[in-house]
């Protein structure tokens, strides 16, 4: 049986790909300092196979010995967005960099690896955007909410707000249900052989939109929303580009979960986020 060990998995993709891999059979093991109070993995305590350890990728004792107990590793522990990164470079540099040095450290042939990354590296791009393109340092319902991710921010917005105010309306990103980036974890493990040492790009080949286009697309299910382009102003954030995922689909991934599925998800789970304090659902 594979034994998955996820650093950060009390986290937005963690707490909902640990779950995943609990229900497909698997042994997991989360390794959390749970730095924003989340409680997101609370229902998975009850779980066969699942166990939990509180603690920090930066202590490198600890980290080495459970990578050493298990035969899949996942690092997504990260300090995540570029105001966060910004606020305290030296632990993004720890938990970032420094956890994937100390994981290759003592890694062993015998085990699988999968490091996740951002379509951010890729910046902004007129070309459409492969594995092979150059780096140029960026949705849906998880049990550790995020609203600071786009598709989930501007839905959060439409539902309370009832408005959206856009910046560089016409720039293009690619999105992904989080539960089908769970799936593709899943996929890579069982696939592993034929995916090691390579880069795969993984989103929803039908939301490459702008960020018009995806107001409009919430609108289909607020009516009521108003979208208005305000074009005195810029984001901080410059990314704008078309993705590729066409390799990982050559090798027989699809993804399930189309851009509406999202957003209707999201419309009814905001139900329960708009009377908390926002905070507890943002990295930011």
């Amino acid at each position: 049986m594979n034994k998955v060990l996820i650093t950060g998995g009390a986290g937005y993709l963690g707490s909902t790909l640990a779950e995943h891999l609990l229900n497909n059979n698997y042994e997991v093991t989360v390794l959390d300092n749970l730095m924003y109070d989340q409680l997101s993995l609370l229902h998975l305590f009850k779980r066969d196979g699942f166990k939990f350890e509180l603690g920090d990728v930066r202590n490198k004792e600890l980290l080495q010995k459970l990578v050493s107990e298990h035969n899949v590793i996942i690092p997504l522990a990260a300090i995540v967005g570029m105001p966060a990164c910004k606020a305290n470079p030296e632990l993004t540099v720890a938990v970032n960099y420094q956890q994937v040095a100390d994981v290759l450290e003592v890694l062993r042939d015998d085990q699988k690896l999968i490091l996740p990354n951002t379509n951010s590296q890729y910046g902004s791009s007129d070309s459409i955007i492969t594995e092979e393109s150059p780096f140029k340092p960026l949705f849906g319902v998880s049990p550790r909410m995020r609203t600071d991710l786009l598709v989930n921010d501007f839905t959060y917005k439409s539902v309370v707000d009832g408005y959206l105010v856009l910046f560089e309306a016409h720039f293009k990103r690619n999105y992904i249900h989080v539960q089908d980036i769970a799936r593709t974890f899943q996929f890579i493990i069982e696939n592993y052989e034929k995916c090691k040492g390579q880069a795969f790009n993984v989103g929803l080949s039908t939301a490459n939109l702008s960020k018009l286009e995806l107001a409009e697309k919430i609108k289909s299910h607020i009516p009521s929303l108003v979208i208005k382009k305000d074009d005195f102003k810029e984001d901080f954030d410059k990314r704008n580009y078309i993705v590729s995922n066409e390799k990982l689909e050559s090798l027989g991934w699809k993804p399930i979960y189309d851009l509406d599925y999202g957003i209707k998800q999201l419309i009814e789970a905001y139900k329960l986020v708009v009377n908390k304090n926002n905070q507890n659902f943002t990295n930011l």
